[in-house]
């Protein structure tokens, strides 16, 4: 069962989207025993589910408790979360590196074309001296992608990136520079750009290096000093393997095999309707093999036509559900 969901990119339809996530239900409820037991505990039995809605999604706090495996083998990597003091790490154990790299790469082509017409810069000071990050290892991979020289990490050398920047910027060329929001922070305090080539794109918050700042106010701060007339977000996290990206004013969109809920606030188990704010529910096709059903810790809105926006977090609060399974 598990090779007829392997074609999770060529879903293009909602319809399409339904089938696929139903049966990857199925398959995940017969061979993932950890989130078998969660549907047991809240009695749902994959004879219940008839549509997506109906699918129960496993708070994502499970990621730092359990092991949620859905294939009987060894993982080729694991994956593991950013922390801070105190915290638990998330980890993600992913056994086929492909459906990885398909998705990302294909997520990427989808709202943004050829990896090969950019240079891309990266700036993941907080990630670079780990060796489990799903960022830097997607970051590198698609780095490796452009094919270009120019293209790489950089840490605190400001200078060398301005130089680079600015050549780029005298030759047209189109680029990319991401970042986590401290460091495209720094820049933009210390030095004035004025870059009319170049993608400014924040890839979070500032993962415990600076205080937090309300997403609007952070865009507008990177908006005037980098000179751009808009900043582009990555939204992903370790527990998942595709991404959305938002190209303006915080609005994400997702790829054909990803799609974003809400749910409510008061009862996790019951989702809302389209422009309501609660807890974000998202469906991952591409996470065959741990769990493709994971309730965030995200707050948000979700619009009719699948784009959405983050709203803020559950500060230092467990996601009701999480507590029913203490195994």
């Amino acid at each position: 069962m598990r090779d007829a969901l392997l074609d999770f990119d060529t879903i293009h339809s909602d319809k399409a989207f339904e089938s696929h996530a139903l049966k990857l239900f199925a398959y995940q409820y017969d061979q993932n025993t950890t989130y078998r037991s969660y549907c047991d505990l809240i009695n749902v039995h994959v004879s219940d589910v008839l549509e997506v809605t109906d699918i129960p999604f496993l708070p994502i706090q499970f990621f730092k408790t359990h092991t949620l495996n859905s294939f009987p083998s060894d993982p080729a990597i694991i994956f593991r979360s950013s922390k801070t003091t105190g915290q638990t790490a998330s980890q993600h154990a992913v056994h086929d590196l492909t459906l990885y790299i398909k998705s990302f790469e294909k997520g990427f082509a989808h709202f943004y074309g050829n990896i090969e017409d950019y240079v891309l810069l990266a700036l993941l000071p907080s990630y670079l001296e780990r060796n489990d990050s799903s960022l830097v290892f997607m970051t590198d991979h698609l780095i490796k992608k452009t094919k270009r020289a120019e293209s790489g990490f950089y840490l605190d050398d400001w200078d060398a990136l301005r130089a680079k920047l600015d050549t780029l910027e005298k030759l047209g060329q189109k680029t990319i520079l991401l970042g986590v929001s401290f460091a495209l922070l720094e820049g933009a305090e210390n030095y004035h750009w004025n870059l009319k080539n170049t993608i400014i794109m924040e890839t979070g918050g500032m993962k415990g290096m600076r205080k937090e700042w309300v997403r609007t106010a952070l865009h507008q701060k990177l908006q005037n000093s980098y000179g751009v007339d808009q900043i582009h977000s990555e939204y992903g996290m370790t527990e998942l393997l595709s991404q959305a990206y938002s190209t303006s004013e915080g609005i994400f969109r997702t790829p054909p095999w990803m799609r974003v809920l809400t749910r409510s606030l008061e009862d996790p188990f019951e989702l809302l309707l389209n422009e309501k704010t609660g807890g974000l529910n998202i469906i991952d096709l591409a996470n065959i093999d741990s769990c493709a059903f994971i309730a965030t810790q995200d707050l948000g809105r979700v619009y009719s036509d699948n784009r959405f926006e983050v709203l803020g977090r559950f500060d230092h609060a467990e996601i009701r559900g999480c507590n029913l399974m203490a195994l």
